[in-house]
């Protein structure tokens, strides 16, 4: 962890060392531009800037700024860094109204101030920075590309203009992830997902808003049914819930003030609704109209539920991103002594879910624990350190790549969070698991004791898949749309090489349906050549050829998406070898 971490602030540093010299080389394109921030950023870093005379950087301003950033790698820039106070500051940013704003907060708030000093530029930075401007390796960053920014992220200040680049401690770091960029590019499941007509954005209903077609339907229902067998002998019982509720409701939880303005809100003929953005405040309405005893603890939920969150249409995309969020939810009422043995069983439900996906290798755990400041955190030190121990026991007895880091638990409870790589080799955060002790609290839950006595659960809230069209926006970039045979919306094309075949075709079809696999007969008039590549362009695991050999001898030939061939085949046997590798959830 601790060689990490090293290079973790190595990269981190040479990232915002870069930042500063971004801004050297603007200013010296344009002394009067006004800065605003520039801090680092996953695999680079990137600086705000409000030019002068409406001046807008081009493509060959950018790379003119690149240039000018790789000869200050030839000098021996040193970055160094000293505290000053609030009036030397103003002084030295006196023409600077951004900073001068960021200096009078950090005033207010009792902050100390510090400066970094790189050759003739000086930016108010808390570090940390590279010795020398010679440690950057020329050929190890590129400046990509601007964006509008509207200065603190609100859209009542004035739009800045955001100026990116990207940086790696060598060259071959970075044209790896130029490579990573481009293969991302390939995998789009934007455009995947039109192609393979899984789902569609309609302007007449709205961004955000996905419609499933029916193939992705099909996914979306496996993965959904998967989910479900991982959790039915594991004592869990479905519920439903509706997806509008009195605003009340969301009073009481607290997350009418949490969520703002990402609510949408309902207006019925007496009361006000709220289509509900998530559903936590509905399962603690089910276990309160219950009278549980610790005989009956835990008490565990589950619900795969549309949500509904006003997100900016800027953040939009396909199904990363929406506005109907559709969560694998799972909430488990229990007491604290029971965390550690139900996080267990939620961790190998994860494990399994995963390795189906082939998403196990390099995965992490974010054990998120309470920082120093204990005063923002709900509930006792008994109760938080009692939960933080289940989950590390928990971590380490199911031999979890975890780390933990402080300060980054929620409010009501410290969580698990699961980070998996995809094929090319991107980090998600899919999986989460979390210790709550917020809502039983504010919704005055409780079960009958050993004692007589009213004790309080804590609520533990689990998401295998996350949202699951995040998911299969995931999935689909994952498996480039070459999804698996179990996954796959249509598993086998039939193919008749000419019309007086097509009778044995449907036989074959009729057959395949009736042991539940998805099957699709191609009969049109297009040339077999074409119709073959057709059927690969959809990225159909198997494709079926019948011609009079084929009727003949009452058998198939298959050609599997891979390259492997089955010639001469009997029905029987090729539904056999298929079905089976369905129910392994085989990856090829």
């Amino acid at each position: 962890m601790n060689t990490e971490s090293k290079k973790s602030n190595g990269a981190s540093n040479l990232r915002h060392s870069l930042a500063h010299l971004l801004a050297t080389a603007v200013l010296e394109k344009d002394p009067k531009a006004k800065l605003g921030i520039g801090p680092v950023i996953d695999n680079g870093f990137y600086y705000d800037f409000e030019f002068s005379n409406g001046y807008t950087p081009s493509p060959e301003d950018l790379k003119s700024f690149e240039k000018a950033i790789k000869k200050m790698t030839n000098k021996d820039i040193a970055f160094v860094g000293r505290e000053v106070s609030a009036d030397e500051a103003r002084k030295i940013f006196a023409n600077q109204p951004y900073k001068l704003e960021l200096i009078n907060e950090l005033e207010k708030s009792g902050e100390k101030i510090s400066i970094y000093t790189s050759g003739s530029f000086s930016d108010l930075c808390k570090g940390g920075h590279i010795k020398s401007a010679k440690e950057i390796p020329a050929d190890g960053f590129t400046i990509t590309h601007t964006a509008g920014a509207y200065w603190r992220g609100d859209e009542k200040n004035p739009m800045l203009t955001r100026i990116y680049g990207i940086a790696f401690e060598t060259a071959e770091k970075l044209n790896a992830y130029k490579k990573q960029i481009e293969e991302a590019k390939k995998r789009d499941h934007r455009i995947l997902g039109a192609q393979l007509k899984l789902f569609t954005v309609s302007p007449l209903i709205g961004p955000g808003l996905p419609l499933l077609q029916p193939k992705g339907m099909v996914v979306r229902k496996e993965i959904e049914n998967y989910l479900w067998t991982l959790h039915k002998d594991k004592g869990y019982s479905s519920v439903w819930t509706p997806h509008i509720t009195k605003e009340e409701l969301y009073i009481t939880s607290g997350h009418a003030t949490k969520f703002g303005d990402e609510l949408f809100r309902v207006h019925g003929k007496e009361d006000k609704f709220i289509l509900k953005p998530m559903n936590c405040p509905h399962h603690m309405q089910i276990f309160a109209d219950n009278q549980f005893s610790y005989r009956d603890m835990p008490v565990r939920y589950f619900e795969p539920a549309t949500v509904y969150r006003d997100e900016k249409s800027g953040q939009l995309s396909g199904l990363t991103r929406v506005r109907a969020i559709t969560q694998d939810d799972g909430h488990l009422f229990c007491r604290t002594t029971q965390i550690e043995q139900e996080v267990t069983t939620i961790v190998n439900i994860i494990k399994k879910f995963y390795t189906v996906f082939n998403m196990m290798d390099g995965y992490w755990v974010s054990l998120s624990v309470r920082g120093e400041n204990r005063g923002k955190y709900l509930g006792t030190d008994k109760v938080w350190n009692a939960a933080e121990t289940a989950l590390e026991k928990a971590a380490k007895g199911n031999d979890l790549n975890y780390k933990r880091i402080e300060g980054e638990a929620a409010f009501y409870g410290p969580k698990l969070d699961f980070m998996f790589k995809d094929a090319i080799g991107r980090q998600w955060q899919l999986a989460t698991i979390q210790c709550d002790f917020n809502l039983p609290e504010r919704f005055e839950l409780s079960f009958m004791n050993e004692k007589g006595e009213k004790e309080r659960p804590v609520v533990i809230h689990r998401a295998i898949s996350g949202s699951i069209e995040r998911f299969m926006g995931v999935m689909i970039e994952h498996f480039a749309g070459n999804f698996p045979l179990w996954l796959s919306p249509v598993q086998v094309k039939i193919l008749p090489i000419s019309e007086k075949f097509t009778g044995y075709a449907e036989k074959v079809r009729a057959e395949l349906a009736n042991a539940d696999i998805r099957t699709e007969i191609d009969d049109s008039n297009e040339s077999l050549g074409k119709r073959i590549r057709i059927a690969k362009t959809e990225k159909v695991p198997y494709i079926l050829v019948l011609g009079e050999k084929e009727v003949e001898a009452s058998t198939v030939t298959a050609e599997r998406r891979d390259g492997a061939h089955l010639d001469a085949t009997s029905l029987t046997d090729f539904i056999t070898q298929i079905k089976k590798e369905i129910e392994g959830k085989e990856i090829w």
